[in-house]
């Protein structure tokens, strides 16, 4: 689809270049905080850390334009460099025009300039992105400079930027220094759900949408949210292709790729330290009813069971001859979903194959009469444990307890309602 017909004055999810909208979140604002309290810090420095396209480059961008003019700081990308590049890429941007060749009076010249800057209560600020690409001999020199003093601070505050953990190149012998000055050891976390929806709604506004929730509808946003993993540069791919393979408006999920995904920084020790809602959960599975190969139904399973058949009471409801009043029945244990047929006259099929009790995986599709349940759920990629017997008693159980419930509503419904018109019994 091209842009205007989308309602869109230009692309609004950029790859290269700056972003058309910033949006804060989470993360990203426990970030700009740490980064701002490294510059406060009498011995600032920290390490930034989190994977590919996770927003490091955007935030880190973000942070220097609220820099004062009064502060000196150089942005390298240390992807690569050994000493003598980094030093001369340092200088240059502290504003150097450089003749030395050698390393040795490079880095004497950045000693001097940090001294005297920091000396003036205004000690230079050096960010190293891609840090865990530098070459080991300017760590070493990134070492020696950790160590300048002024006062009883430090002369250079310092920010490694990095896509994987620092903490084995921290835990080295030669990067003591270093390590000993690290004020924070931050790893950017993703996007929440909401974060996500807001965030590809307002670069959908930003570039001209009056209506951005047409575009990408709740159910779109949160596919992309589950696609990328609310790590921002994915969500704009995700998008970006979602927008190039749509036909028309709105977004249909069809056209949401869901790429693999790359992990955080953090340890898994951390993750369980994290509390609940600094964890971004898995999406809920979606069911997706077809006829004749049109969508005719969605459901998000925001609940623990679902029931599928041609009574109005069920959370999908089918009107069809073939389909039984309560047909199946879909109940999520742990990540895991399990579908039960209900003893339907017609029988419920998984892939063509008819089944009475079934472990759904991602992409299943469940038979009922005409209709074709699609199960979308990219965590179902590997067999649950069951509790065995136990796991079915339960199922049952509640399955009856459904039953009845759903018949004690129907059998209501269908009695007269009572008014003051009827008769009274005479006695």
């Amino acid at each position: 689809m091209e842009l205007r017909q989308a309602g869109l004055l230009q692309q609004p999810f950029r790859t290269h270049g700056k972003p058309l909208a910033v949006l804060s979140y989470a993360s990203k604002v426990a970030a700009l905080n740490m980064l701002a309290d490294t510059c406060a810090h009498p011995h600032g420095l920290s390490l930034l850390q989190g994977p590919a396209l996770s927003g490091k480059s955007t935030l880190i961008r973000s942070f220097v334009e609220t820099l004062h003019e009064d502060c000196s700081f150089a942005l390298i990308n240390g992807k690569g460099l050994n000493t003598t590049n980094l030093l001369i890429a340092v200088l240059r941007q502290f504003g150097y025009e450089l003749d030395l060749n050698s390393a040795n009076e490079l880095l004497g010249l950045v000693r001097v300039f940090a001294l005297q800057q920091a000396a003036s209560h205004k000690a230079p600020l050096l960010i190293i992105e891609n840090a865990q690409d530098l070459n080991p001999s300017a760590l070493r020199a990134l070492s020696e400079l950790a160590e300048l003093r002024v006062r009883n601070a430090s002369a250079l505050k310092m920010v490694l930027v990095s896509s994987r953990s620092l903490k084995t190149i921290m835990a080295a012998k030669a990067m003591e220094s270093l390590a000993k000055r690290v004020v924070h050891d931050f790893h950017l976390r993703p996007m929440n759900r909401e974060e996500t929806k807001l965030y590809l709604h307002t670069k959908l506004r930003a570039a001209g949408s009056d209506c951005p929730e047409f575009v990408f509808p709740e159910e779109i946003c949160l596919d992309i949210w589950n696609a990328s993993g609310g790590w921002p540069g994915i969500a704009d791919r995700v998008a970006l292709l979602a927008l190039a393979a749509a036909r028309t408006l709105p977004v249909h999920v069809t056209a949401v790729e869901h790429p693999a995904l790359p992990l955080g920084t953090w340890s898994q020790s951390e993750v369980s330290n994290l509390q609940p809602d600094e964890i971004v959960p898995p999406a809920p599975p979606r069911l997706i009813v077809t006829n004749n190969g049109s969508v005719i139904n969605e459901l998000s399973m925001q609940k623990p069971r679902a029931i599928i058949g041609r009574s109005e009471y069920n959370d999908i409801s089918i009107d069809s001859r073939f389909v039984s009043r309560h047909h199946a029945l879909l109940v999520r244990h742990g990540t895991a979903t399990f579908l039960m047929d209900l003893n339907s006259t017609n029988g419920t099929f998984v892939n063509s194959k008819r089944v009475s009790n079934h472990v759904l995986m991602h992409d299943d599709v469940i038979t009922i009469g005409h209709h074709r349940v699609k199960f979308h759920d990219p965590c179902a990629t590997i067999f649950a444990d069951f509790d065995g017997t136990e796991f079915a008693d339960t199922v049952i159980m509640k399955t009856m307890e459904d039953m009845r419930a759903l018949l004690a509503q129907e059998n209501t419904a269908l009695l007269p309602t009572a008014t003051e018109n009827l008769p009274t019994i005479q006695t």
